[in-house]
């Protein structure tokens, strides 16, 4: 049995103090970051490791949203960030449609081709400060596209056979800091959060969402 933790590792491949760490039984997953990825062949060679050590195996994850959040860039195809889509949405959204569920396929097969199990993907945040840390990595302002455009998307992972995480829920789109770095403050009330942000992730979960990653947000009215 898996356990709840997830955990980071250093390096490109594992060392003795990665493999005690990985076989502790409080461990379910590692996610990876750019420190561990060099190449294609390297992603592919760290993942059978990290799967040999235990079974059930443990689950490989990584943001590889697309835009200023990929961490695994050389030998893979660059990917648009999310708000490029959110342009094309007000132009076509039938394209804007196709496109997001292109990119989700895209992004899922060549991480599952590396045996990497999840993305932390889509962000479903609402793009409602243009110069905070969400910015371009939300497909766009509006509930209604961004649920539209989130659940392409996962339709798209779904089909390379990915499982999506919807993040940062109940919605990171309302402050401006980053959460690596403070903790933001959202004064809305609930209500606001009801009718706006939640919007995507409730559409998502109704059609099917397996997971959700939570954002590091101090909701201060709720």
């Amino acid at each position: 049995m898996l356990g709840p933790v997830m955990v980071g590792i250093d390096g490109l491949a594992l060392d003795a103090t990665a493999r005690e760490l990985l076989r502790h039984p409080l461990v379910g997953g590692v996610i990876l970051f750019h420190r561990n990825y060099e190449s294609p062949e390297q992603l592919a060679a760290l993942a059978r490791e990290i799967h040999a050590l235990r079974h059930p195996r443990l689950l490989i994850a990584v943001d590889q949203e697309g835009g200023r959040v990929q961490r695994f860039r050389e030998g893979l195809t660059p990917l648009p960030p999310p708000a490029a889509i959110g342009r094309l949405w007000r132009e076509d959204r039938r394209a804007a449609l196709g496109a997001a569920e292109r990119l989700g396929w895209l992004m899922a097969a060549e991480l599952r081709a590396l045996d990497v199990d999840l993305s932390f993907a889509p962000v479903l945040d609402l793009g409602r400060v243009r110069a905070g840390v969400i910015g371009d990595r939300a497909f766009g302002r509006s509930p209604e596209q961004v649920a539209a455009l989130g659940q392409a998307w996962m339709r798209g992972a779904r089909r390379a056979g990915m499982a999506a995480v919807g993040k940062h829920f109940p919605g990171h789109g309302g402050v401006r800091g980053d959460s690596h770095r403070e903790l933001p403050e959202d004064p809305r009330p609930l209500a606001d959060l009801v009718l706006e942000d939640l919007v995507p992730f409730e559409r998502l979960i109704h059609a099917g969402l397996p997971g959700v990653m939570t954002a590091h947000v101090l909701y201060s009215a709720v």
